[in-house]
Parts: structure tokens; C-alpha cells; sequence
């Protein structure tokens, strides 16, 4: 299997994402101009340090018994209150921008999670469940932090190169010339990197994605590695997959190293010809110590923030990609809107009816042909056949997760895609073999889908379940936790407490999908005899593998390669001797 999420066309460039992010911070517009002013205030208090301290310098240079003890303590004063404000002031710009990085992080999950609920179940059946947690969690925390710290320190960072120029300038003009010839080094350096370590990123973050979705499987599979002494292997790969996600970690950040050493290096080369051209100009006289000094503070306070800009883009590519990510699954195909004259499906009678359907997932290859179903109201439909034959098909059809290639599917006379799709659905309960439980109580879990269920509606479906003497027994009783997907309790007992969930919800069409798989042979006869009963007057339709449980079924629908080769009774179809008849002689005889 192939890990990794790929959803959606790639945008062109990076300028997408970052045009997508704008909206997200156009509702803190407020704070944001604020932190701005505060940097701009920020930064120039810091830029007055080194003038002060060429001017304390420029004291010292009277000799000896001349110097003006009180203008350099002076000076430094004025320094440490710059350098104080400017620092308390950083500090509330950090918290503001924690504070709204936190708060769009928190709007993209959000968005994220209800654009999940709107996605069609053909999403998640291509998509690992690794893949979508990742997202969720790494790429959407990477983007918090980029905006939290990243940006603050652009900003930071150009208000400090801008101010450090226009001093340098200011200084002396000729030592400013050193400064023109390492900048396009700088520049054209810092550009060549970007189109390397793009893609870097964006491999760093795929291959994490598939790492985790890895790891996902695995763990939700643990009994079965176990079982199977497949520890050794399953270690095998995931040292593969991890190998590969450090390798693209170290090949990403490795780029991002290079890029800081090579501007450290640039830095200090404008370092070195700035002394060697300030030591000649000294000695002709156009500049004093003092104002060599702070000319090499600028310099340091021009350099550093670019070297800090160089390694701040490698962060920020990081979180560009990562948001690619985001929104390509935020521009996903959602569930087709139902029609502006949809009407609410109520007063469910129950009776369905197929007519010519035919289906398939891939259009050029269809799984159901000409499929033909009358199911009147109370009648108990069972769906046989061998495996891949359409069975769980026509349950996703019946139910609207696909909608049909051709034909059309009736409920009490009227076309499905005529209904609301939320209203079709509220119409049919669902007892699935995979059971689904939620970290919550007995009783929470059970009157799921049933607003104001009470106790004793819950007990009342726990005895039709034959469920109700082992959840007394439980510490709390119906007040005990289960754990996430009941992980405390056994499969049998999770699936007899999904029956009654079903039962409780008190649907006109049930589906039933292998109910009672999990449970043993004399609960299930119970259960099979009481959901009989609970049954009464409801249209359903069950999958079954094991013949035994569907025998009194009114009718019985045998599939094969997405056909209908048979249908009746039990008892007509074992006097026909057909298909269903080697069914039932392969399990029994």
C-alpha cells in the first residue's frame, strides 16, 4: 500500500498559498498595524545604540585628563533606556503575534475539519486516516508557528536593514560602498537557494505524511502484526519509511544550513573590506574612531538581519508547503449540493425500489448492470453473494455515499436525488460489521442520533440486544466510559451495543451490513428473534455471509459480478438448486 495524501492540483507557486493565508489575517488587521508601529518604534530605539556609542567613543578620543567622564556616562544611559524600551517592546509584539497565530491556526483547523464533514465518503475511501491527522496536526502547526515567529521577524528584520542603511549613508558614503558590492552577492545567493529548497520542503512534508499514515495503520492493526509474528517485518518497513523521511529532512535542512554558513561568510567578508577601507580613510582623515565604530555596529546590524532573513525563508518555505497542503484539501471536490426543490423525506412509509441501476466507481468499469429491486414496506431483504460481487455496493447506493450511473432508485415512489440528502439518510439505521463507538458512556453511546432518549428507552433496546445484564455489571453501569472506540470492551459486546444504538433510533429502513459477525451462535439467535420483532412494519436490508441468519427473509437477492442471478426465498431458492443453493451446500454440507 501507498501512503501519502494527494489532494487536488498543485498550485502553481508559492504566491497561492500565501494569497490564501491573507484572508485568515485580514480579520486581525487591527493588531496587525499595531505590531507594526511597534516594530518600527522597536527597531529605531534599537538603531540609536550605535550612534550613542560612537559618540561615547568619539569623548574617549580627547586623551588622557580630557575626557568628559559625564557626557560618556551620558550616553551610555541613553543606551540602556533605547536598548531597555526596545526590548519590552519586542516582547509585546511577540505575545500579539502568539496571540493571533494561535487564533488562525485554530480558524484553519476549524475549516479543515468542517470541510471533512462536507467531503463525499469517495474521499476518505482514497485517503488514509494518517494522512488527514497529519495535516491537521504538523501542517497547521507549522503554519501557527511561521506566523508567530517568521513574519514578526521580516518585519523586524527589514525595518533594522532599512534604518542600519540609511545610517551607514549618513556616516560616511564611501565606506557605505562595501556595502553595495556584498549585498547583490547576498541577494542573488539567498535567490539560487529558494528554488532549491522548495521542493525540498515540499518532499520533507510529503514524506511525513506518508510516515505517519504508516505509523496510523500499523497501530490500529497492532493485534494482528502480533498474531501473525509480523513485528520484524512491519519494523523492516517502518525503517524504510522513517529513513526516507530523514533523509528528505536532512536533504531539506541540510540546504538551509548551507544557506546561513554562506551568509555568515558574506557577512564577514563585508566586515573585513569594511575595516581594511575604514583603517585607510582614517588615516586621511575622513573619519574619526567614534563614527568607524558605529559605521561597523550598522554594518552588524545590517548583515545579521539578512543572515536571519536567509535562514528565516527556509521556515517559511517549510510552512508554504505545508499550506499547499491545507488547501488543496480546503478546494477538494465537496458532496454535491442538494437541488434548490429537494424536499425533506418524512412520513417514511419505506418502501424502495431499484430500477435498471447500474454503477460503477470508475465509470468505464461498471460494477452493478441493470439491477432491479422491489422492497415494499416490512419487507426483509437479504443481499448474498460472494465477495466483490456488489453486496456493500447497493447499500452505498441505497444510501447516497454514490450516487447511480444509470437507472434510478426509488423511496415511497419518489427519487432519492428528489430528497434532501440528510433526510435520506435519518431514514435508514445502520448496524455496520466494522463497529464505530465514541469515548463517552454506555448510555451516551447507545442514545447516539436520539435526542432525549432516556434511561429507560436505553434499557428498553440493552434487553433486545441482550446486552443489558453485562453493562450492569460494569463498574458504573450505564454510566461507565468507554474508551475510544471501545477499546475496554469486547468485539462482540460492541457490536451488540451498535444493535441496540440501531434499535433506539427507531429508523422506517434498517440496514444491516454482517450485524451480529462478532457475537456467538445462541445470543445471536436472541438478538436475530428480538431485532425480529423491533423490525416489524420497517423495510430491511441485510449483507450476509452466514445463510443461516437470513433463512426467514421475505426475499433474498443472490449477486454475482453485480447481477442479480436469483431471487426468493430460502426454501425457493434451495428447490432451484442454483447459485444460492451452492452457497448454502458449500457452508452446511
Amino acid at each position: 500500500m501507498a501512503w501519502g495524501i494527494t489532494i487536488g492540483k498543485k498550485p502553481e507557486s508559492a504566491k497561492g498559498a500565501v494569497r490564501r493565508i491573507l484572508p485568515y489575517l485580514s480579520a486581525y488587521r487591527p493588531l496587525l498595524a499595531l505590531v507594526i508601529a511597534l516594530c518600527l518604534v522597536s527597531n529605531i530605539m534599537a538603531l540609536f545604540g550605535p550612534t550613542l556609542a560612537g559618540n561615547a567613543i568619539s569623548e574617549a578620543e580627547a586623551g588622557v585628563g580630557k575626557v568628559n567622564f559625564s557626557r560618556i556616562y551620558y550616553y551610555v544611559r541613553l543606551m540602556l533606556v533605547f536598548y531597555l524600551g526596545s526590548s519590552l517592546l519586542t516582547i509585546c509584539i511577540n505575545v500579539i503575534m502568539v496571540r493571533i497565530s494561535k487564533n488562525i491556526a485554530r480558524r484553519l483547523r476549524q475549516d479543515v475539519f468542517e470541510k471533512l464533514m462536507r467531503l463525499p465518503v469517495s474521499f476518505f475511501d482514497r485517503t488514509a486516516a494518517g494522512d488527514i491527522i497529519s495535516l491537521i496536526s504538523y501542517d497547521v502547526d507549522l503554519i501557527g508557528t511561521c506566523l508567530a515567529t517568521d513574519v514578526v521577524q521580516i518585519v523586524t528584520n527589514a525595518v533594522t536593514i532599512v534604518g542600519a542603511l540609511l545610517m551607514m549613508l549618513y556616516i560616511s558614503p564611501a565606506l557605505s560602498l562595501v556595502v553595495f558590492v556584498t549585498i547583490p552577492l547576498s541577494v542573488g545567493f539567498t535567490v539560487w537557494m529558494r528554488k532549491m529548497t522548495r521542493p525540498r520542503y515540499a518532499k520533507r512534508s510529503q514524506n511525513y505524511s506518508v510516515m505517519n499514515g504508516f505509523v496510523e495503520e500499523m497501530l490500529s492493526g497492532q493485534k494482528t502484526i502480533q498474531a501473525y509474528a509480523y513485528a520484524d517485518a512491519v519494523q523492516s518497513r517502518f525503517g524504510s519509511v522513517n529513513r526516507a523521511a530523514a533523509e528528505a529532512y536532512y536533504e531539506a535542512d541540510g540546504f538551509g544550513v548551507l544557506l546561513g554558513v554562506t551568509m555568515g561568510f558574506i557577512n564577514n567578508l563585508s566586515l573585513a573590506l569594511i575595516a581594511m577601507l575604514g583603517a585607510v580613510l582614517y588615516m586621511l582623515g575622513g573619519v574619526n574612531l567614534g563614527q568607524i565604530s558605529s559605521f561597523v555596529l550598522y554594518s552588524r546590524k545590517f548583515t545579521g538581519p539578512i543572515n536571519e532573513i536567509a535562514n528565516t525563508v527556509n521556515e517559511i518555505f517549510s510552512a508554504l508547503s505545508a499550506a499547499e497542503r491545507v488547501f488543496h484539501l480546503l478546494d477538494e471536490t465537496e458532496e454535491p449540493e442538494d437541488s434548490p426543490d429537494a424536499l425533506r423525506l418524512e412520513q417514511v412509509r419505506g418502501h424502495v425500489k431499484l430500477e435498471h441501476v447500474s454503477f460503477g466507481y470508475d465509470p468505464q468499469r461498471l460494477i452493478l448492470h441493470d439491477l432491479n429491486l422491489d422492497a415494499p414496506p416490512g419487507r426483509m431483504v437479504a443481499i448474498v453473494g460472494p465477495t466483490g460481487a456488489g453486496k456493500t455496493t447497493i447499500i452505498n447506493l441505497l444510501m447516497r455515499f454514490y450516487d447511480v450511473s444509470g437507472g434510478q432508485i426509488l423511496v415511497d415512489d419518489g427519487p432519492v436525488d428528489g430528497y434532501t440528502r440528510e433526510s435520506l439518510r435519518g431514514a435508514y439505521a445502520m448496524v455496520l460489521q466494522d463497529t464505530w463507538l465514541f469515548q463517552g458512556t454506555v448510555f451516551e453511546n447507545i442514545a447516539y442520533g436520539r435526542e432525549n432518549a432516556g434511561m429507560e428507552d436505553v434499557a428498553r433496546v440493552a434487553k433486545a440486544a441482550h446486552i443489558h445484564s453485562f453493562i450492569l455489571r460494569l463498574p458504573q453501569g450505564y454510566d461507565t466510559v468507554i474508551e475510544a472506540d471501545g477499546g475496554n470492551i469486547s468485539k462482540g459486546q460492541k457490536q451488540l451495543l451498535t444493535i441496540a444504538r440501531a434499535m433506539l433510533y427507531d429508523a422506517k429502513m434498517l440496514i444491516l451490513d454482517e450485524a451480529t459477525s462478532n457475537v456467538d451462535t445462541e445470543t445471536e439467535r436472541a438478538v436475530q428473534q428480538a431485532m425480529r420483532e423491533l423490525m416489524r412494519g420497517k423495510t430491511c436490508f441485510t449483507i450476509a455471509h452466514r445463510l443461516s441468519t437470513i433463512q426467514s427473509a421475505d426475499d433474498i437477492l443472490v449477486v454475482d459480478h453485480g447481477d442479480v442471478v436469483e431471487q426468493g426465498t430460502h426454501a425457493e431458492l434451495m428447490q432451484k438448486k442454483g447459485f444460492y443453493y451452492r452457497l448454502y451446500d458449500a457452508q452446511f454440507r
